[in-house]
């Protein structure tokens, strides 16, 4: 039987079928084999009550057969059978493997698209309770605060109630509680950034008014991280490039500040101290933050050029307009607080600069000093609150005040005056003002820019600098200059550097009066105006008048001063204060004093000569 088996099995697997066919096939042969062995086996057509002895007769005779070996087909067929039974039993546990495989692939795509849909389900359960939470935000009301105030401050509640607030303000009209106001809601947010920030209750108020609230978020945000640290090369020693190089190898690590600075590098990390190298004590850098190199770039300061830095200390801005003046002209540092003079002085020896001149004067004395419309160009970074270096100064939420702020005002619109009048309408290649400070407010910006308008006989011209927002034009109902729109304004959040402004105005004449900018002066400032330019004319029309006075006005009568008799009075005097001679004028002469002096002196010589 061995041998027709293997004969068996070498037939099929020398033609073998692919292994889905080949289970069909062997499947129908089984099904065929066991109908004939049970059609051989049918015992239908005898007797029932078949004795047992007979039966037992009958099986011993078949299991001699097939023990005999015989021919009989019968054996041949069950024996047969049995082989393919083995075949198949084999060949149908591989395909009962293969369905085990099938299912298990099946259970597990089942079990994934089951994992996949309970995490559908889940996020948008979340987003629906998301939902219903922010749509059941209610303000606290009156006894919550209270309740609130003796507990100590659950920082994270207040956090979640500024964010809450933040998207109904952000979206008022479809969010908002019903019989609640706008201004409950801002009342609300002040009290609680006051309790999480730490600032006070007049710059929050300030800021709320100044900024929409997703972006006084922003800003409070940016105010809590530290601005990047930023290096100013120093051109008079070293080229950008190769401190870059050097400071690298050091191990620091740096980049370009940005396009719109030549000379400017940003720090990320450093292993040694960077302020501390043998660079740094070379003079071939300036630890200086981004916004200082703003004023400077504003005021493009020229060689051979007369420049005043009002407020120089610690020197950052000064070493910067040396450098651009490559050590030419003069340039002429100021501080007024004595104790500063130091690390001024200090910073100019360290940077190399030996154009510049140290003084100590209060800057509102300095027209007195140097002289008025001495000098080329001006830059006044003026003292000022700090609330744009929040970030440097934590104090300032807690310890600035409405009073501070109008005291920084006033002293600031002096110093502005100062300034401008410092400054040479006629000078060829000046005659610009610079003004800045580090901070956000507008009392201390476009406030006094616009003061500076109606005084002084300057006007506004873009800062040279083309990113930062443009200032206020108005501001809590106050209605500025128009052209207050070319200064610029800088913000931790927007341009990842301090809170500054910049101004920069064009001195248009050495005149001390602003000329007049409002069309409701009447019929005198027009006259005068009229007279300056012809003064003959004027000259005439005054005596004209004081004529028309003596005819008309009668002795008897005594009658107050008419506007007609006080108009040649106030044109007489802005005559008088226009026709102030030039310097050239001056000049002439004193030369001319000298030139009769000298004369006289050789007169006198030579009489003298003669009488000997």
């Amino acid at each position: 039987m061995a041998g027709p088996k293997g004969k068996k099995k070498n037939a099929r697997t020398s033609n073998a079928p692919p292994m889905k066919k080949q289970k069909r096939v062997f499947t129908v042969q089984k099904e065929a084999e066991k109908e004939e062995l049970l059609s051989d086996l049918d015992v239908s057509d005898e007797p029932e009550n078949l004795e047992e002895s007979d039966l037992e007769e009958q099986e011993m005779d078949s299991d001699s057969d097939m023990s005999s070996g015989g021919d009989d087909p019968l054996s041949k067929d069950i024996l047969a059978g049995s082989d393919d039974e083995e075949e198949v039993t084999d060949e149908g546990s591989d395909s009962d493997s293969d369905s085990d495989d099938d299912d298990i692939e099946g259970k597990s795509r089942a079990i994934d698209e089951k994992n996949a849909q309970d995490i559908l389900e889940a996020e948008a359960e979340l987003q629906l309770n998301i939902k219903e939470e922010s749509d059941e935000f209610r303000l606290p009301t009156a006894e919550e605060l209270e309740e609130e105030a003796l507990r100590p401050p659950d920082l994270s509640s207040i956090e979640r109630r500024i964010k809450e607030i933040v998207r109904v303000l952000s979206n008022f009209k479809s969010l908002r509680q019903e019989g609640v106001t706008r201004k409950d809601y801002v009342d609300q947010l002040k009290i609680d950034l006051s309790s999480y920030y730490g600032y006070n209750e007049f710059l929050i108020e300030v800021l709320v008014e100044m900024f929409p609230v997703v972006e006084l978020m922003e800003l409070i945000e940016a105010f809590e991280k530290p601005r990047p640290i930023c290096l100013r090369t120093n051109t008079l020693k070293t080229r950008r490039r190769d401190l870059a190089g050097v400071l690298l190898n050091r191990g620091v690590n740096l980049d370009p500040l940005g396009k719109w600075s030549k000379v400017g590098l940003i720090v990320y990390d450093s292993q040694v101290p960077i302020g501390a190298t043998p660079e740094y004590m070379a003079g071939h850098y300036m630890l200086q933050s981004a916004s200082s190199f703003l004023p400077v770039m504003a005021l493009a300061p020229h060689e051979k050029e007369r420049i005043v830095d009002m407020a120089a200390a610690p020197g950052g801005k000064t070493t910067y307009i040396a450098a651009l003046m490559k050590n030419t002209g003069i340039l002429y540092a100021n501080e007024m607080k004595e104790s500063r003079l130091n690390s001024l002085t200090a910073n100019l020896h360290r940077m190399g600069v030996t154009n510049t001149i140290v003084s100590n004067y209060d800057g509102r004395e300095l027209p007195k000093v140097f002289g008025s419309n001495s000098v080329d160009r001006v830059l006044l970074d003026a003292p000022c609150s700090g609330t744009g270096v929040i970030s440097k100064d934590e104090s300032v939420k807690t310890s600035k005040s409405e009073i501070d702020i109008q005291n920084c005002a006033h002293l600031q619109k002096q110093l502005i005056l100062a300034a401008i009048d410092m400054v040479d309408a006629n000078s060829k290649s000046g005659g610009y003002i610079v003004y800045s400070t580090c901070s956000i407010m507008v009392a201390e910006n476009e406030a006094i820019i616009d003061y500076a308008l109606k005084k002084r006989d300057v006007k506004l011209v873009p800062c040279g600098i083309d990113f930062g927002n443009p200032g206020f034009i108005r501001f809590r109902g106050n209605r500025f200059h128009t052209t207050l729109n070319k200064t610029r304004r800088f913000y931790p959040h927007v341009n990842n550097m301090d809170g500054f402004f910049v101004a920069k105005m064009k001195k248009m004449s050495n005149l001390k009066q602003a000329r007049p900018q409002s069309e409701n002066l009447g019929e005198v400032e027009e006259e005068a105006t009229e007279l300056v330019e012809n003064n003959e004319e004027n000259k005439a029309e005054v005596d004209y008048q004081k004529h028309q006075k003596k005819k008309t006005v009668p002795k008897e009568v005594k009658k107050p001063n008419t506007p007609k008799i006080e108009k040649p009075i106030i044109v007489k005097e802005k005559i008088e204060k226009r026709k102030r001679p030039s310097r050239e004028e001056i000049a002439r002469i004193r030369e001319e004093k000298r030139l009769a002096l000298r004369q006289l002196k050789r007169n006198a010589k030579t009489e003298t000569g003669g009488e000997e």
